[in-house]
């Protein structure tokens, strides 16, 4: 039958555990937890956009944090769950006007590695760095100089069809492999 959609806010611990029992009373486990939300409202530090700092913090870092905290209790009582954490290039590399933005994928990144050493052997952790994907996060910046940049620089993304694909490469994987990172940009890309 069909399943109701909870809408989630990620930086609210309790939706996002809501979120996890709908699944577990719907299907009896959960499988697969992909923390995906994210923000990127860029622009330079000179800008002073503080909330929007706030809310980056908030969305990229807290999010996937409560995204853990919800499932991680789960996984290990079923001895068995995966994590897909989405990143960024950005979380390989700092450019002009994205050093928050940055900052909170470096974040992810380094929470996902401390996750995948301290899990042990029967969950996975995945890290996922997207570089130019189509999708809504390049509208994302208030800055109007930022903003314009970004919408030419876009114009080289691929579909976010991709980063479904890597995501299904990494779960249909067996349980004794874990693919820990995965980075998937344009080819013409090259940050």
């Amino acid at each position: 039958g069909a399943v109701e959609i909870l809408r989630t806010d990620v930086t609210n611990a309790d939706d996002v555990k809501a979120l996890v029992k709908k699944a577990i009373d719907s299907f009896g486990k959960i499988d697969v937890m992909v923390n995906n939300a994210g923000i990127m409202p860029l622009a330079p530090l000179s800008a002073l956009k503080v909330n929007e700092w706030d809310s980056m913090i908030d969305v990229n870092i807290k999010g996937v944090l409560y995204g853990i905290a919800a499932a991680l209790p789960e996984f290990e009582k079923q001895k068995s769950g995966h994590f897909i954490n989405l990143a960024s290039v950005a979380g390989l590399k700092v450019s002009p006007g994205g050093a928050v933005y940055s900052g909170t994928k470096y974040a992810v990144r380094a929470i996902s590695e401390g996750l995948r050493q301290e899990v042990g052997k029967d969950i996975r952790t995945t890290i996922l760095s997207p570089g130019l994907i189509d999708s809504e996060l390049q509208l994302g910046s208030s800055d109007e100089g930022t903003s314009q940049f970004i919408q030419q620089v876009y114009k080289d993304a691929i579909p976010a069809i991709s980063i479904a694909k890597a995501v299904a490469y990494a779960i249909e994987q067996p349980a004794d492999v874990d693919i820990n990172e995965l980075v998937i940009r344009p080819t013409i890309q090259e940050f």
